[in-house]
């Protein structure tokens, strides 16, 4: 707009250049969803790591049985849930579309899918607490149904947020991959 030594070019006020300034709105967004997507993942393994030490604790004895119950048959497929947030994490450096797909997959397959099948397995055992205040198992004094419940909520909540994420991710990727090939 203007030299170091001389004038502005006419008809200029020297604030012209904001528009060459700005970042592209699918980059903006990609960066944020990223952000968004790694806070869930992170609290996703927090979850993983509360189902994974609950099992270790329960088989290998480490506190009596009547303060650790054993596991569920749905916490031994959600184990697996960890490999989505690994194929999550992988395709963030390099915007990798093909490791966010799987990603998504697998996340229904390996996590909402065990979550399904556990909250119909403990239903029985939560009627039966709640029609008659018995529990029969129990984690630190609370009723092994009541947390797991929680764990339940909680996780369908965490990917839920994470798939929503993702598919938004994925769009923008797609609208980034678009442009390009326009060019």
């Amino acid at each position: 707009m203007a030299s170091r030594a001389g004038p502005r070019a006419t008809g200029t006020d020297g604030s012209d250049f904001r528009h060459r300034e700005r970042v592209a709105e699918h980059y903006q967004m990609s960066v944020s969803l990223k952000s968004e997507i790694k806070k869930l993942i992170y609290m996703q393994v927090a979850l993983w790591l509360l189902v994974a030490a609950q099992m270790c604790v329960a088989h290998f004895r480490l506190l009596p049985h009547d303060l650790v119950a054993m596991p569920y048959q749905w916490e031994y497929p959600y184990l697996l849930s960890i490999i989505p947030s690994l194929f999550g994490l992988l395709s963030f450096p390099r915007n990798n579309i093909s490791y966010l797909v799987i990603s998504m997959i697998s996340t229904g397959l390996f996590s909402v899918a065990p979550l399904i099948y556990g909250s119909m397995e403990m239903f029985p055992m939560a009627q039966q607490l709640y029609r008659h205040g018995k529990a029969y198992r129990f984690i630190f004094g609370f009723s092994a149904v009541s947390v797991m419940y929680l764990l339940v909520v909680v996780s369908v909540q965490v990917h839920g947020w994470q798939l929503y994420y993702s598919k938004k991710l994925l769009d923008s990727w797609f609208t980034s991959t678009q442009e390009k090939k326009k060019k």
